[in-house]
This record gives structure tokens, sequence and C-alpha cells, in this order.
């Protein structure tokens, strides 16, 4: 499958956000800039980077409109493109790599631009909404940094980040992992969503189901599923609270004992600027002026006695001495939902629940769980949860 080992240093990986609306005239060519890595090379490098990039997406549309430059390959390095949302750019640079799947590797590359941007929009909206909402781009910059920092730890062994092949990503990417159970445990699950749908009485909300990291039912749209799947797989799965290891296989099967330790050993405190950029931070991470999510922070979800699944990344409820509930939003209807996750064994319950439906709060997002306790999970009832873990059990 052949790992593609890239050094964090300059020459190895260069990925950079820029918006063609902005930094057009001279003296604010800054402005442009909403993330680059590496963040401490010379603000003079990062401009020509993003300013031949700028270039290649200019004289392409030229010939193709609609759809502008994905791929340029030079001497040296290969230039991947992805226009995340209009006139903002997505670069990544990476040094030639000399194995036989170069050419599709490149693929492999523009699925990881896309699920950052992706897991990025589920969480913060649209990049393009936050420079309206603050216009001088701060905001947006400080939204970036940690988001795309705690991204791309995952691909980090030891100093080095270890990006996916074509094959991975077809595997593990953009794709979403399905579990073919039997008559029995398929009547069961459905079952099992009828009821989390009850349970929060006449508020329309939907589901997700895992059985490891395996996806067991949905009611998302295709879009939206793959987004939650995969940060489930990412963060929330029984494995994924257990190992504190990479979501990768890849990385999981290639590495020795001691990269994982490197790996788990990085950032146990301190910012993520520190861990990447070293001691010159250029990037607004640190900025206090806003109050920044990091969802893709590792080691921040629990499971509490209850089998709901608890973090403190949303901060504390202000009324109480409770952690905030997560909220992420749907493409499809642009809406912001509640998420609540309960786990039992390998079986993995996520409820997302409309925001706009639940008038009181962190008080009505508790009697939902409460609801769905003792419904589902409590006697005298035979646990709905229990059935299915064990349906699926003998299914695998």
């Amino acid at each position: 499958m052949g790992l593609a080992s890239i050094g964090t240093a300059s020459e190895g990986m260069q990925l950079c956000i820029f918006d063609l609306r902005r930094g057009q005239h001279e003296g604010q060519e800054l402005d442009k800039i909403l993330f680059f890595f590496p963040a401490d090379l010379p603000f003079s490098t990062q401009l020509s980077v993003i300013g031949l990039s700028e270039g290649l997406i200019t004289f392409t549309r030229i010939f193709s409109p609609e759809a502008a430059c994905e791929v340029i390959e030079a001497e040296r390095h290969s230039h991947v493109f992805y226009e995340a949302e209009p006139d903002i750019w997505m670069v990544m640079v990476v040094e030639k790599s000399k194995e036989l799947e170069a050419i599709w590797r490149i693929d492999a590359l523009r699925e990881v631009l896309k699920e950052i941007h992706s897991l990025f929009m589920m969480f913060h909206g649209s990049i393009r909404a936050l420079l309206d909402k603050e216009p001088s781009g701060e905001l947006t910059r400080a939204h970036l940094y940690p988001f795309i920092m705690d991204y791309l730890r995952d691909f980090l062994v030891g100093k080095k980040l270890q990006l996916p092949s074509f094959r991975d990503c077809l595997k593990e990417r953009r794709t979403v992992q399905m579990l073919t159970v039997g008559r029995e445990a398929a009547i069961e699950v459905q079952t099992l969503v009828r009821v989390l749908e009850l349970c929060a009485g006449n508020t329309p909300c939907s589901s997700l189901i895992l059985f490891q990291d395996l996806l067991v039912s949905t009611t998302l749209s295709p879009e939206d599923t793959i987004n939650l799947f995969t940060y489930a797989v990412l963060r929330l799965t029984p494995h994924a609270l257990s190992s504190g290891a990479s979501s990768w296989s890849y990385l999981r099967k290639g590495n020795s004992s001691s990269h994982v330790a490197t790996v788990s050993t990085l950032a146990p405190s301190g910012s993520v600027s520190e861990q990447f950029y070293g001691s010159r931070d250029t990037s607004p991470a640190g900025d206090n002026r806003y109050r920044i999510t990091r969802p893709l922070q590792h080691d921040k979800w629990f499971k509490g006695k209850d089998g709901f699944l608890s973090t403190d990344i949303w901060g504390m409820d202000a009324g109480s001495l409770n952690v905030t509930t997560p909220t992420v939003w749907l493409r499809q209807t642009e809406e912001r939902m509640y998420l609540c996750a309960y786990q039992y064994r390998s079986l993995t319950l996520i409820l997302l629940i409309p925001f706009s439906s639940i008038l009181n709060g962190e008080q009505g997002v508790s009697i939902v769980k409460q609801q769905l306790l003792e419904n589902i999970l409590c006697p005298p009832i035979e646990p709905f949860a229990l059935v299915v873990s064990a349906c699926l059990d003998c299914k695998v």
C-alpha cells in the first residue's frame, strides 16, 4: 500500500486556504490568507505559494470556466486544488511520490481536503458565513487553525505526517462502511429507531446507529450521514474512546507501539500551535477574543455511568455545573441540532434534536435523555440496545 511519509518542514508539505475575493489591493495581500501550514514560514513564502496557486486557477479558468484546475504536476511537487466554496480554495502542495499509485494518490489527497471542509462546516458552518459575520477574517482564522491542526494530528507519526493512499481513502473516507444484518436484527434495529424518534415527543429528530465502526442505520441525508459517521469513527465509537490511536487503519497497522506512544504524548497540554508550529506562532489559534470550540481534540469524550457520552469541548452550561450539549449543522436542512450519543457495549446511538425545538436549553435536553433511558434502557422493559447488540454480535 505504501505509506507516503512527509516531513512537517516546508519542503515536505504545505496546506493553505485562501479567499480570492480578499486582498486584491496593494498592501492588503495578507488578508486573503485564511490558513497556512506550516504557519512559521515567512509571509513572503506564504504569499508566493498562494500567488502561484491563484495564477494557476485564473489561467485554467480560461479553458474551463466551470471547473478550474484540480491538480498541477511540477518537477518536484504536486499541487492539489479543491474549491471548497465559491472563491474559497484549499491547496495542498506535496513532494512527488515515487510509488506506483502516485496518480491515484492525488485523488486521496483531494478527499482529505474535502473531509476537512465538510467536518468544519458541520461544526462551524460555512467559511463564507464566518467571513460575512466578521469581515476582518480573524474570527474565521481563529476557528480554522485549531480545527485543521487537530485534524492533521491523526496523521502524525513521530515528527512526520503519513498521508493516505487512494486505496485507504476509498476504503475509509467519504464512504460509509455498512454492516449487513439478518432479518431478526433488522427488525430490532427498526424498532429501536422508532423508539428513538418517540423519545423526543412531537419534535422531529434524526438518528444514526453504529456497531463498532460500522453503520447499522441512519435517518439522515447521504451527505450528513457521511459527515456524522466520519466524526463518530474519529472520536465517538468504543475504539476511538479507548485506544487513543489514529482512526486510520493503515496507520494503526503500520505503527509500532513506540510510534503510537509518541503520537499520544505530543500534546497532553498546551496549544495545538505549540505542538506543530514551534515557538513562532503566527496563527490566531490562541486568540482569546473569540470562544473557540475544538471538536476534533483527542481524549475529550468520556462515557458516563448512565451510558451517555459527554465532553467539555463546548464548555459548561451557565445555569448548572453540567457540560454544554454539543451541536452540529446539517447540510441538507441547514439546521442546527443537539448531538446526544449513547453507548452500550459495541453499539453507539446518536440522536440529533433540532436546536430550535428545545425551548429551555440544557434542561430540555436532559429531559429527552431521561426519556431515552426510561423507554429503551431501563427495566422492567427489556433493553432494546441489549437485544440489538446481541443480534449484531451473533451476525459478526
